[in-house]
């Protein structure tokens, strides 16, 4: 049985990307020259696992494992699709 289309890709932080943890907002940021996002709610798990050796269908399996109750496979593809067409994640 073939994967979803996008599931096989193999996210990563794109190059000029850094993550970081800022203390005085107690929240995960991702900086690029010029440019900050604030990771809210689950995004920096969800990033965490962003490390170019895992498929998105990887990644969608062990946060379902992980959280069985939230809408993972319907949520997360999207999440990290958007994150790479702002060129966040390559």
């Amino acid at each position: 049985m073939s994967a979803p289309p996008g599931t096989d890709w193999r996210p990563a932080l794109a190059p000029a990307t850094v993550r970081r943890h800022d203390p005085v907002r107690d929240a995960d940021l991702l900086l690029l020259p010029e440019r900050v996002g604030v990771l809210t709610g689950s995004a920096g798990t969800v990033l965490g696992l962003c490390d170019g050796t895992r498929s998105v269908g990887a990644i969608v399996a062990e946060l379902t494992e992980r959280f069985p109750e939230a809408p993972v496979a319907t949520d997360v593809p999207v999440f990290l699709e958007r994150l790479r067409k702002e060129g966040w994640l390559r």
